[in-house]
């Protein structure tokens, strides 16, 4: 009969800075020649993208799905909600759920451009090698906790994440060898002091799961009213509970959780299909055009006309 080890979780130990350091250079030597201009890239790896900045950068408004991501040059602000996490070279960033988040290059320039990877990861993956390690189910019923976080970077875990990168030289040994390095990257993080974050996703009906569904149901379905007894009893939580683990995952309530969903769905039915501020609140499922313009400009700074036409200068160059 089969058994499973837990994974134990990693002692803090003091970092070789100096090991860091060289890593970190060659990591960033070796995004720097896959990477010639600015821009995220797709890689020949699957959910692996590299990115490049040579400048700082206004906020980017994005769903953040769950990813690892890592700076070799360079530092990056994330807003989620009301809260910043900031990481550079010698701190790593983890969302482990879907999360409306604004991103921000905070240092770049054409001498030391910005020079990052973000490594997607799939719930599956989490859970199978949680589960395999028996992990899994020690977290279960404990309390969710915020779906993003950041950590110190080690060598350890640079140094699956160089051979990662390095693989894209040889692009005959990625089908055999990346799906390896990239669960032992994973691995690696779920040993990590905030592991367990990743292993509530393993959880058969944990709370982190169902909150994972909750995500899952106001993204297909941000644009119709929001219900939430309806939503609470699509995840089999009472109206209490939901609140209160949502809040606990993603900083905020299922109410603005939906509502940033939907203003950044405005913004880019604006940018991408031209359309204009009214079209574009009630595609998202507005009724009040002075509501959206209100809430629109509480969020992005600018009433959506103006902040469409400064977007689409800086599309320009100009």
């Amino acid at each position: 009969m089969l058994t499973s080890t837990p994974i134990p979780l990693r002692a803090e130990a003091p970092v070789d800075q100096m090991q860091v350091t060289l890593m970190r250079a060659e990591l960033a030597a070796t995004i720097d020649r896959l990477t010639r201009v600015d821009g995220a890239h797709e890689t020949a790896i699957p959910r692996l993208l590299l990115a490049r900045a040579s400048q700082m950068q206004h906020p980017v408004h994005a769903m953040h799905e769950p990813a690892f991501c890592v700076l070799a040059q360079g530092s990056k602000r994330v807003l989620l909600g009301n809260e910043v996490y900031i990481y550079d070279g010698s701190r790593y960033l983890v969302a482990s759920q879907n999360l409306p988040v604004s991103g921000q290059v905070i240092d770049a320039s054409p001498e030391s451009p910005y020079l990052g990877l973000r490594l997607a990861f799939d719930a599956k993956d989490i859970a199978a090698l949680a589960l395999e390690f028996g992990q899994g189910d020690a977290s279960s019923g404990s309390a969710p906790e915020r779906g993003i976080f950041t950590g110190e970077l080690s060598t350890t875990l640079l140094d699956p994440v160089l051979r990662l990168v390095k693989l894209l030289d040889t692009p005959e040994d990625v089908p055999a060898l990346a799906p390896l390095i990239s669960r032992e990257i994973l691995y690696r993080l779920m040993r990590s002091p905030d592991g367990r974050r990743l292993a509530q996703m393993a959880g058969v009906d944990s709370h982190s799961q169902r909150i994972a569904q909750a995500i899952g149901l106001l993204s297909q379905r941000f644009r119709e009213p929001l219900r939430i007894d309806d939503l609470a009893d699509a995840i089999h939580m009472s109206v209490s509970s939901l609140h209160q683990h949502f809040k606990a995952v993603t900083s905020m309530s299922p109410l603005q959780f939906q509502k940033q969903l939907r203003l950044q769905e405005s913004r880019r039915l604006m940018i991408g299909e031209h359309l204009d501020a009214a079209t574009a609140g009630h595609r998202v499922g507005y009724e009040s055009q002075s509501q959206f313009n209100r809430e629109y400009s509480r969020f992005f700074g600018l009433p959506p006309a103006r902040d469409v036409k400064r977007l689409r200068e800086m599309q320009l160059g100009r």
